[in-house]
């Protein structure tokens, strides 16, 4: 019984308390009505296509809107052919999920400025965009009804699928990314493409995530705690990564 209250005690001290104080925090915030109120134009943080020539790869992650905008966010991919135009890959919850173009690349989502979380250029992003638009294109959730916001597949589902395929981006989604950690149906684990990290989950309920880049990760009900141990840091539920 002692254990069993323990446990509850740790649930409660790291993952429901920090998401409690993160909610109270967004509720005394000014937030846009609905979709139609929120500002969707481009956030000024991309070079215009051809001022920028290079290839390009962007992974962007932005809070999103309603009360889950208090810790969930929505994740998007930005690719750039060498002396080509942005092409910004979506997944939504209507009609094909998988979407091209639909906002500019680097826009807001509900209002909220995007979060940059990895860029690769030049050479490199020239070797890595085929990778990434096959992954994309290999994703299994990309036919219409192939989207459930919790607790997936969902959007964050879609980009942590791609970036295990193309471990070569070197990063993980940010910890308020709810869904990232859902494998899919009847999926218990998951390892990258090259090895290093190794994600297991109950239906994205539960699990755990360990790695060269992934740190160490306990994920709960969609929330993940953890440490960063490549970039030196803690991953909070509600708050995100916070570095030392």
């Amino acid at each position: 019984m002692k254990f069993l209250l323990r446990i509850v005690f740790v649930i409660l001290l790291v993952f429901v308390l920090p998401t409690l104080v993160s909610a109270g925090l967004w509720a005394t915030r000014e937030h846009p009505r609905g979709w139609r109120d929120a500002d969707w134009s481009s956030a000024g943080m991309l070079p215009e296509a051809q001022v920028s020539p290079d290839a390009a790869i962007y992974v962007f992650s932005a809070m999103t809107g309603g009360f889950k905008g208090a810790i969930a966010s929505h994740a998007w991919i930005v690719t750039k052919e060498k002396n080509g135009s942005y092409r910004r890959y979506d997944k939504v919850g209507w009609g094909t999920p998988i979407r091209v173009n639909n906002y500019p690349a680097d826009g807001l989502w509900y209002s909220n400025r995007p979060r940059l979380v990895v860029k690769i250029a030049g050479a490199e992003a020239e070797r890595l965009i085929p990778k990434v638009e096959a992954a994309i294109e290999a994703y299994p959730y990309r036919q219409p009804g192939g989207y459930r916001i919790y607790p997936g597949p969902n959007s964050n589902t879609f980009v942590a699928h791609v970036l295990r395929q193309v471990p070569e981006l070197g990063a993980v989604l940010p910890p308020d990314a709810v869904g990232r950690d859902y494998l899919g149906d009847g999926t218990f684990y998951a390892l990258d493409a090259d090895g290093r990290d190794l994600h297991m989950s109950l239906g994205g309920l539960a699990g755990f995530s360990v790695g060269a880049r992934s740190g160490l990760e306990v994920n709960f009900l969609g929330l993940v705690a953890g440490l960063d141990l490549g970039r030196p840091a803690v991953k909070v539920p509600g708050f995100g990564t916070v570095g030392f």
